[in-house]
């Protein structure tokens, strides 16, 4: 057996994957260039500096598979020295999809032969609780398949909570749970993932920090999050079977883990902000021994990342003077022009005083490079000087390709400019990637269901043996449904149907012809559950076909990536490859195509990265609202509307008016809402 780091065969299998077609483009939109001295430090004292507002050991990486070899590193160095020791090597293993990428590195390292797992024991962090003989999904179920079934990992040295245990012994079980993990030495190692609400394990807020194993009620958030990692519709139960916070800050070492921007406010109260027991994964603030580790993404809220001038000396920059004279201005209280000398020596930005000689200078530069972003002419203005423009005037009118991950994405987002963009005579398209067919209310279907019948009696002919069959297997099997329960492909087919006509509807609204309206149907969504295949070839290759046949001179593409179901960054990184596929291939039109990110469903973009932003008249946005309301099923009965209370129209309402009163705040204008948009550069 090899000793010491093995390669790490997850970013070697990843490179020659991407080699070929790269797949995983988004994971690379960094919007501020990030000096890599601060996720990178070169000396201690260069990591005191930067770190001086983290209370935590955290360390940033450029790419997830970075940190996942870090971590995967730890854990076989660890079982390496427990094997030298001749003595078992305990983890305390969590599930969840932040930690899938480092159990399939160290399958792939086992399967190398690089590391055997033989004289580890394994204590699962949770399982759910009550579970039944019919439960198709447990945590102990999901941990088995993403590392413990492909590993020498002795079963018998496999230990779980019992979610089927009576509720009259669960004390008495976790007891006995927590008098084996001290039989075993204690955990040498925990792996575990945070979730939004900054849970570790299911350790809810309120949980104490002396909190030991029990049971626990699941708290709305949690269990939508735990329904992603079922990957069905299965009914999440109500309850866990937990280790307390005491448990797991009893571990000799503790790895917190988390991937991708919808992690990084609570990755920055996790390690910035107080203890308490709000945040119970604040707690490991207290342990000599634990780790964050998170990729830029998630790093995209701590100090050293958003405001840097605060711990650190820099290099300024264009977009990070904006960043800092708009967070100077939101502290301050004050518009752009009417900052003082005063207010930047006060606040730590005395440097720019020096480089500009003047608070005066600094100002009036922000103030025009933001005014600049703002267009009424995103598709650009004829006949007009671009030079401080967004867009190119020429060439006018422009072919112009929309992305809509889902089939109301495009109104959502950027509905206000779609508008504008026909209206000024451009050659719109739609192109919709996925069917949404799982984001449609059985009683939806049951309405057309009934609609259909009607129709076909009225006006059709109501003795065809097929339809009348198809419709009592359907009104039968909808009759029969229960929780959980994965529907037919006739009835995922007539879900599509549904999302597609009120896709049609709302373009037809918005005056798009109905020949430039595309369903891409792409492959990867169409697994029938909430956890989707993975994107590949097949899935670039179908938007690849669309945009070598349209050739735009503008592409549109989703960059709300936060959004809770991965969907969003399957569908831009498909894109983004299809592109990066015709780069290779020397396309000409590619040469006169800019491509621009929107955001609105899930977040908004910060005002410091946008470089295009267009304002709507009350007018312009009832008209949007109107077209997101086309989208009918995706209404109040909607299946996953997330952890926001708010309907689509009203996220996407509120969003613009808070860009535009942003605008308004720093003294640039004022604007009923406004749509803004961030460049993407091809790599």
């Amino acid at each position: 057996m090899l000793i010491g780091h093995p390669p790490c065969f997850f970013t070697l299998n990843l490179l020659f994957l991407l080699n070929a077609m790269r797949l995983n483009l988004s994971s690379q939109i960094v919007l501020n260039k990030i000096p890599e001295k601060f996720y990178r430090p070169k000396s201690v004292v260069e990591q005191s500096e930067i770190t001086r507002q983290e209370k935590i050991p955290t360390e940033i990486f450029p790419k997830m598979e970075e940190g996942v070899c870090k971590v995967a590193d730890a854990i076989v160095e660890r079982v390496l020295q427990c094997q030298r020791q001749d003595r078992f090597c305990v983890l305390g293993l969590g599930t969840g999809n932040s930690l899938t990428p480092i159990y399939a590195e160290l399958i792939s390292r086992y399967q190398q032969g690089l590391i055997s797992f033989s004289n580890v024991v394994v204590f699962n962090a949770y399982e759910f609780f009550p579970l039944t003989a019919k439960t198709q999904y447990s945590a102990i179920s999901q941990l088995r398949e993403r590392f413990l079934s492909h590993v020498d990992i002795d079963p018998q040295n496999v230990f779980t909570f019992d979610g089927t245990v009576s509720q009259d012994n669960i004390q008495l079980h976790c007891q006995l749970y927590e008098q084996r993990i001290k039989t075993f030495g204690g955990i040498d190692v925990m792996l575990l993932g945070i979730g939004r609400v900054g849970n570790m394990a299911i350790n809810e807020p309120g949980s104490g920090i002396t909190s030991s194993s029990r049971l626990i009620l699941i708290d709305n958030t949690s269990r939508e999050e735990s329904s992603l990692s079922f990957g069905t519709k299965e009914p999440v139960p109500p309850c866990a079977i937990t280790m307390g916070v005491q448990t797991i800050l009893s571990a000799k070492k503790v790895f917190l883990i988390a991937w991708g921007e919808e992690k990084a406010e609570i990755i920055r109260k996790t390690v910035e902000g107080p203890i308490t027991d709000t945040i119970p994964s604040s707690f490991l603030q207290t342990h000599n021994d634990a780790h964050v580790i998170i990729d830029i993404a998630a790093a995209g809220r701590l100090t050293r990342i958003v405001y840097p001038w605060l711990v650190t000396s820099l290099n300024w920059t264009d977009k990070l003077i904006r960043s800092a004279l708009v967070w100077l201005c939101l502290k301050t209280g004050k518009p752009i022009l009417k900052l003082t000398n005063k207010d930047y020596n006060e606040n730590g930005l005395s440097d720019l005083l020096a480089i500009f000689g003047s608070a005066y200078n600094a100002n009036i530069k922000i103030f025009n490079d933001l005014q600049h972003t703002i267009t009424g002419w995103p598709g650009g203005k004829p006949n007009a000087d671009d030079t401080y423009r967004p867009e190119r005037a020429f060439p006018f009118p422009k072919r112009v390709l929309v992305f809509s991950p889902h089939p109301d994405d495009d109104v959502i987002s950027m509905g206000g400019t779609i508008q504008r963009l026909v209206a000024q005579g451009h050659e719109l398209h739609v192109a919709y990637q996925t069917s949404g067919n799982i984001a449609v209310g059985d009683e939806e279907v049951t309405r057309f269901m009934h609609f259909i019948n009607g129709f076909n009696q009225l006006f059709g002919n109501s003795e065809d043996e097929v339809i009348n069959r198809k419709y009592k297997e359907i009104k039968s099997y909808l009759a029969s449904k229960k929780k959980g329960d994965l529907d037919t492909q006739d009835i995922l087919t007539i879900k599509g149907l549904i999302r597609r006509g009120e896709a049609r509807t709302a373009c037809s609204f918005n005056k798009i012809p109905l020949n430039r309206v595309h369903f891409l149907d792409l492959p990867f969504y169409e697994s029938g559950k909430i956890e989707k295949l993975p994107m590949g070839e097949a899935d670039v290759r179908i938007v690849q076909q669309l945009i070598r046949k349209v050739k735009p001179h503008q592409i549109y593409v989703a960059g709300d990536l936060a959004d809770p179901h991965g969907t969003h960054r399957k569908c831009t990184d498909a894109v983004l490859a299809a592109i990066d596929e015709e780069k290779n291939a020397g396309a000409e039109w590619l040469k006169d195509c800019r491509i621009w990110m929107y955001r609105g469903a899930w977040a908004e973009w910060e005002i410091e990265n946008i470089e295009m932003c267009v304002p709507m008249s009350p007018e312009e946005l009832r008209a949007k609202r109107n077209a997101i309301l086309k989208h009918q099923s995706q209404m109040e009965s909607a299946p996953f509307l997330g952890n926001d209370e708010r309907l689509f129209w009203q996220r996407a309402e509120d969003r613009n008016h808070a860009t535009a009163d942003l605008y308004d705040q720093l003294g640039l204008a004022c604007y009923e809402a406004m749509e803004a948009f961030v460049e993407y550069k091809l790599l």
